[in-house]
């Protein structure tokens, strides 16, 4: 049979599920997820292969508005992430928050005006409308929007209507040799993972107590005798934000540490030594240079 493989950009604004609707359709994390908005900050790739079909999915930071002290480096960067991601994709899935429709929706809608790949439109946490009945003629009212190539309704983390939706992308992964072999599922490194794997932790324990001004680095990666060693250092902005970070006589950090070595040990199939510092490095989040050198890099 004929081979076709496309690329498949995800986007919506931020806390929508983007990330989650690519976990679940690979079947594994490979993009964090937490109830910040915000959590993805990179275009991070996953790929699923099915017999002769190849999807490549490219997740995306959520499109916000930039505005006061959203207007920084870090998220125009963000931006530009999402944005860059729309350029020479066969397919976009859209995503936005059941039946809300927000000013950021409507920016990203006005992304795609000048996108000529097929949009689909996936409402999601359908699951979470109370009034079932107010579905059909909201989905009547975005319709009007702009010619969607489908609207799906979704639950992406209960995996409802999710084979709809890969069923509707499969219509227009161009013909094409594979790009990827057919086990591999993303295109980033062990140690990009691991770097997110630690942010997600942190941003899972500290909720709203920790501003957006953090970051993780990782200084060593490396196995020997079956154990992989792994320093990641942790940068923050102000002297305040560490001691949240640390915690009363360091719990915090023992906690983020052993929950992101609990999960890294079932990614990489090794014991993991993890060792975590924090460092204060002020104004990173605003600093381009400074952006590059930690790997925000749309090269």
């Amino acid at each position: 049979m004929t081979q076709t493989c496309g690329f498949v950009a995800i986007v919506g604004r931020p806390n929508v599920g983007k990330s989650t609707l690519m976990n679940h359709i690979l079947g594994q994390k490979i993009s964090i997820t937490s109830r910040r908005p915000q959590t993805t900050r990179h275009q991070v790739m996953g790929i699923k292969t099915e017999g002769d079909a190849q999807f490549i999915y490219v997740d995306t930071p959520g499109i916000h508005v930039l505005e006061k002290d959203r207007n920084k480096a870090i998220n125009r960067f963000m931006n530009q992430a999402a944005t860059q991601a729309l350029r020479d994709v066969d397919c976009v899935i859209f995503i936005i928050d059941r039946t809300r429709w927000t000013a950021e929706d409507q920016i990203v809608l006005e992304r795609l005006a000048t996108v000529e790949a097929p949009v689909i439109l996936a409402v999601n946490k359908v699951d979470r409308i109370n009034d079932k009945s107010s579905l059909l003629p909201w989905l009547d009212e975005v319709r009007g929007r702009r010619e969607f190539a489908a609207i799906v309704p979704v639950a992406a983390k209960h995996g409802t209507n999710v084979a709809e939706l890969e069923a509707e992308v499969a219509k227009y992964l161009p013909e094409s040799v594979h790009y990827f072999p057919d086990d591999q599922v993303t295109d980033r490194s062990l140690r990009f993972l691991a770097a997110e794997l630690v942010r997600e932790k942190i941003m899972r324990q500290l909720g709203d107590e920790l501003p957006y001004q953090m970051t993780v680095e990782i200084e060593e990666f490396r196995e020997e005798n079956r154990v992989t060693h792994i320093s990641a250092l942790i940068l923050v902005e102000r002297q305040g934000q560490k001691k949240i970070l640390i915690g009363d006589r360091g719990e915090r950090i023992k906690k983020i540490g052993h929950d992101a070595r609990l999960e890294l040990e079932r990614i990489v199939g090794t014991k993991v030594m993890l060792n975590l510092w924090v460092k204060v490095k002020r104004g990173w989040s605003d600093d381009d240079r400074a952006l590059k050198s930690l790997g925000y890099d749309l090269d």
